[in-house]
């Protein structure tokens, strides 16, 4: 097989000018039905490969989408990742992925490379950051509303599902429901806080301001977090993690403190992370749609780079029931 086949060596063998070859392959050639398929049965024959790189930079493009995510091995950011990723395939757009740890050099990295659109998955990056961004390309912003571009920020229910995890551990007769929250600046953070402390206030109870821990969206932020409430003053008889993640961490502490869940105590998380329903026990949690927030936000993009509106909506999350939490046992 001959390597690095060239456009002229394409229109020569299919008696055509280059610049029909190069037409054809754009889908803009004004040709017979007959002259095309030759000339696509020669590039098959051939081995041809357009080189799309130099074609997007002939348009003025480089054909990449910058993508800026907060930790680039996180699991929630890998389910993202792949929807990104089905919704670019055959659209010529490759993705350009650089974990952010929410630094303003990771954009200006993107920029440097000239990258024709941006895709932001949360982060700390400042609203007037991302507004001077927008005005020089296209951006799609996941998991946050910026002032003037409501249009282009794809945001999920953050402040429904807290308050459907903790009124389903409420109708499980927990009172005392501590929560870890994420981190402090992240708005997925704030708004999980206040869906707890509404379905708290909807049940008529108070806040407890010891039972609310600080975590950074980390297992080893949830295992901290509960081992204080274990060895604090303040009883509790459920948590309500931010994250599967702390999740996950608050179980081993439970565990090493010696307490059994749910036995002793109830535990949600949020995020259904595939691994959730492998945990022993299987982690009730919140779902949200994270492989469709990622395809939406790409296909939002895309509908920008062609002139159109993004059209990104509000994605709504879905309380998944497993075998974490039960019914509050008598004292």
């Amino acid at each position: 097989m001959e390597l690095n086949v060239t456009l002229d060596k394409v229109a020569r063998a299919a008696g055509v000018s280059s610049s029909t070859v190069s037409r054809i392959i754009n889908g803009t050639a004004n040709v017979s039905a007959a002259k095309r398929e030759n000339v696509l049965r020669i590039m098959s024959q051939l081995n041809y490969q357009p080189n799309v790189l130099a074609r997007g930079l002939a348009r003025g493009r480089t054909m990449g989408i910058g993508v800026l995510t907060q930790d680039i091995s996180s699991p929630f950011y890998g389910s993202t990742l792949r929807g990104i990723e089905s919704a670019l395939l055959g659209s010529g757009y490759h993705p350009i992925f650089i974990s952010g740890h929410w630094h303003l050099e990771a954009i200006d990295f993107l920029l440097s490379r000239r990258v024709d659109g941006i895709i932001v998955l949360g982060g700390g990056v400042p609203d007037l950051r991302l507004q001077e961004v927008a005005h020089r390309l296209p951006m799609v912003v996941l998991g946050r509303s910026i002032p003037g571009l409501e249009g282009q920020c794809l945001r999920l229910d953050n402040v429904a599902g807290a308050f459907e995890a903790t009124r389903h551990l409420l109708e499980l007769g927990h009172e005392r429901i501590a929560h870890i929250a994420g981190e402090p600046s992240h708005r997925d953070a704030q708004d999980r806080l206040e869906g707890y402390k509404a379905a708290l206030r909807a049940a008529k109870l108070p806040f407890n301001p010891e039972l609310a821990q600080g975590g950074d969206f980390c297992e080893a932020a949830g295992f901290l977090a509960t081992t204080r409430l274990v060895e604090g003053r303040s009883l509790f008889s459920a948590i309500f993690a931010a994250n599967d993640q702390m999740a996950y961490g608050a179980r081993l502490a439970l565990h090493r403190k010696g307490l059994r869940v749910p036995e002793d105590i109830s535990l949600v998380g949020f995020d259904d992370l595939p691994t959730s329903m492998y945990t022993t026990p299987p982690l009730t949690t919140v779902q949200q749609p994270v492989e469709e927030m990622g395809h939406a936000a790409a296909q939002g993009v895309l509908r920008l780079l062609r002139g159109e509106r993004a059209e990104v909506r509000r994605m709504e999350t879905r309380l998944v029931i497993r075998e974490s939490t039960v019914q509050r046992r008598s004292s």
